[in-house]
């Protein structure tokens, strides 16, 4: 029985997604009691760069074309009903994130379309190259989604001290 077989690596990159999911679902509705800070938006992104390093690995090499159409999914269509549903409010001075029942369903949604995307991109890639694929989605989606909630809290603490 052979560890990497792609069989075994398509069901742990299944329930990692499904696990990394419901995480998200938890962290970001404990998030909202606590106020936002500069750091809890760019701390995220600046962890996933870390992901970056799966491409030292020759068997996630894809063609640049690819990963520019994958970043640019993330970036454009993926990240759009996260920036829709992502609302700032200031409570005693303090910035939240406003609650969103949708965003639980969105990032459920999200999690739906990314499996069904990776069985379907699966059949012409490695698993390997899938999950590399997927990373650079993902990636896209969280950099401008976070970009987003960076110029909207600036928005609001410039408003602030004017």
């Amino acid at each position: 029985m052979k560890l990497l077989n792609p069989s075994y690596m398509q069901i742990a990159f299944t329930f990692g997604a499904m696990a990394m999911a419901v995480a998200v679902l938890f962290i970001r509705l404990k998030a909202s009691r606590r106020p936002v800070t500069v750091k809890k938006i760019i701390i995220p992104p600046l962890g996933m760069t870390t992901g970056l390093m799966m491409f030292i690995v020759p068997e996630t090499h894809i063609p640049i074309l690819w990963g520019v159409i994958a970043f640019a999914f993330g970036w454009i269509l993926f990240s759009y009903p996260l920036i829709r549903t992502t609302k700032f409010e200031k409570i005693d001075g303090e910035i939240y994130a406003e609650r969103s029942r949708s965003f639980i369903f969105i990032l459920i949604g999200l999690l739906v379309v990314r499996l069904l995307l990776h069985e379907a991109v699966e059949q012409y890639v490695s698993v390997m190259q899938t999950a590399a694929l997927f990373f650079l989605l993902a990636y896209g989606m969280i950099i401008r989604w976070r970009l987003f909630m960076f110029k909207q809290y600036r928005a609001m603490t410039e408003n602030a001290t004017s």
